[in-house]
């Protein structure tokens, strides 16, 4: 079944956008292929609790299953060994990905407090990263169960060549920027 997103994508944002950038094939339209939410837990190395809470808060608000991110190498300075889980990460795709791109601008972004939308510099490939505070933000996690409060990075990955042309797609998607470019 698809989202009301993902037809919303296909019925208006494509004629918009094909007609904003004067593509000569809905191919050229660039699309939304992906959203990684990724969560660091540098606290992780001393509390192996904070992997496994981690990953059932991103489970809980992706309804799909997190994967433990592992470290790549030894820093004794930080009491780090290779392959020891310090994160965790969601890759979310097509309909799971419609579904939870328009709960986080309907429902989770709403509810940070003192709200005036987000920055809009994208990486320079029309790609958007988007930082999170608290991960309470999102209804599916009980505050009450939360030990610490934990950020995330939510990164949009589209087709798009430049950064007008992502950054336009997710204007039509309904990601609340600031400003305009």
């Amino acid at each position: 079944m698809a989202t009301t997103l993902g037809n919303d994508y296909k019925e208006r944002i494509v004629p918009e956008l094909q007609k904003e950038f004067n593509y000569s094939t809905v191919m050229q339209v660039p699309r939304l292929e992906k959203i990684v939410i990724n969560q660091g837990l540098g606290a992780a190395t001393q509390d192996k609790k904070l992997i496994e809470t981690a990953l059932n808060e991103l489970t809980a608000i992706t309804g799909q299953k997190a994967v433990p991110t592992l470290s790549k190498k030894d820093i004794s300075n930080f009491k780090l060994r290779k392959k020891m889980p310090i994160g965790a990460m969601v890759t979310l795709r097509k309909d799971k990905m419609y579904e939870f791109l328009e709960r986080l601008v309907k429902v989770a972004l709403p509810r940070i407090r003192d709200f005036k939308g987000i920055n809009s510099k994208l990486d320079g490939r029309g790609n958007y990263t988007l930082g999170i505070q608290e991960q309470i933000i999102f209804p599916e996690i009980n505050i009450d169960n939360v030990p610490k409060l934990q950020g995330m990075n939510i990164t949009f990955v589209t087709s798009a060549p430049t950064d007008e042309e992502g950054f336009a797609l997710l204007k039509k998607f309904g990601l609340p920027f600031k400003h305009e470019k």
